[in-house]
């Protein structure tokens, strides 16, 4: 096992919710740089599969061109989450449980994420999953950091803003005037302008402070913000189901006319991964869109499976959170998994032509849908 990873920690503080990357700008694409081209160099420039830091006597085998060796042994590969597990992860928890990474001849060994980040470390071979965000992977391809996503885990963007019922917010001009906590990345000032712009509203009022990991709902109630970013099926789900919060969301999918849809979770592997060993790539999508089929097919026992493998979790929350995602892992008639390229053009030229990307990249190398069940691709 590298140094690097004996340096992550499994130690879970109070988290709520899924944060996702939110930090579209040049010095996340510099650092996201920075940091695969120092695991690069500590790994001699090669791949070097990881295992957890929960296992530190165990050394994963490399990765082979095959999904298992010839005498059968289980091939070790490490997937690397975007935060703790939640029911974005739901899908790779029910394939783990049901044994169908084991049958197609994969141990994978699930990580929480590095601080230099999933994209650096997927980008450098030191994992060779991860779960991102397309609003981390765009960026970090412009800066020179080669993955790339094999699949989604939802066909549409389940963010929202979300406020308490009592501030009146109701649509995106109503957000005028009004104080937003957040983590001060500049893809929530562009999504925030552009959605009260678009709705009539004055985006020149809005205040925006930088809040980072906190429990959203106390600091709304303390008057510190007004509204802030979260999941629909996580954090305001959590609001209404758990808390009984009176809340009011924006969801972003309601206004597909004036922000762009834009995958998020990803799953990620690296171009060297995909270039040299296609065949363990194949295996672990397959496996992985097997887990999601189960997820929407059978929500209580995905629950279940996610329980048992991270029972620091509220079972009042993951539950409703695996009802509601089970509707939402795919469009109706389409397969898990599929990426559509008018999707990924729409969010790139939305990032480029706020200058939230430095250059024009090429989107069909960002992605990929070759590695899907047939009916996928």
């Amino acid at each position: 096992m590298t140094p690097f990873l004996r340096s992550i920690t499994h130690a879970r503080a109070f988290r709520t919710a899924p944060r996702r990357a939110r930090f579209v700008a040049r010095a996340a694409a510099v650092a996201a740089l920075a940091a695969f081209t120092a695991l690069a160099a500590a790994c001699g420039g090669g791949d070097v599969p990881a295992t957890p830091a929960t296992s530190p006597s165990e050394t994963a085998a490399p990765a082979t061109s095959t999904a298992a060796s010839a005498g059968g042994t289980l091939l070790t590969v490490t997937l690397m989450l975007d935060w703790t597990p939640n029911n974005n992860h739901a899908g790779i928890y029910a394939a783990r449980a049901q044994g169908w990474y084991r049958d197609a001849g994969l141990d994978v060994r699930i990580v929480e994420p590095a601080s230099s980040g999933t994209a650096a470390v997927v980008g450098a071979g030191q994992a060779e999953f991860g779960i991102s965000v397309a609003e981390a992977l765009l960026p970090a391809r412009a800066a020179g950091v080669p993955i790339v996503s094999i699949a989604t885990v939802m066909p549409h963007n389940d963010s929202s803003l979300m406020a308490l019922a009592a501030t009146g917010i109701t649509r995106p001009r109503d957000l005028a005037g009004k104080t937003y906590g957040g983590y001060g990345g500049s893809l929530e000032r562009e999504l925030i302008d552009t959605l009260i712009r678009c709705d009539g509203g004055d985006p020149t009022t809005v205040t925006f402070v930088d809040v980072g990991n906190v429990d959203y709902i106390s600091g709304m109630e303390q008057g510190r913000y007004d509204f802030v970013w979260v999941f629909e099926g996580w954090d305001a789900l959590r609001a209404r189901e758990v808390l009984g919060k009176q809340i009011a969301t924006i969801k972003f999918i309601d206004h597909a006319d004036c922000i762009p849809d834009w995958y998020t979770p990803v799953i990620i592997a690296g171009e060297s991964m995909i270039a040299d060993h296609p065949d363990t790539v194949r295996a672990f999508v397959e496996a992985t869109a097997r887990g999601y089929q189960f997820a929407l097919e059978h929500p209580a026992e995905t629950a279940a499976a996610l329980l048992a493998a991270a029972p620091e979790l509220d079972p009042a929350l993951v539950n409703p959170a695996a009802t509601y995602y089970a509707t939402r892992y795919t469009d109706p008639g389409q397969p898990w998994g599929i990426q559509d390229p008018e999707v990924w053009t729409r969010f790139a030229t939305f990032l480029r032509t706020a200058g939230l990307l430095e250059q024009d990249i090429d989107v069909t190398k960002a992605y990929t849908n070759d590695f899907l069940p047939a009916q996928g691709r």
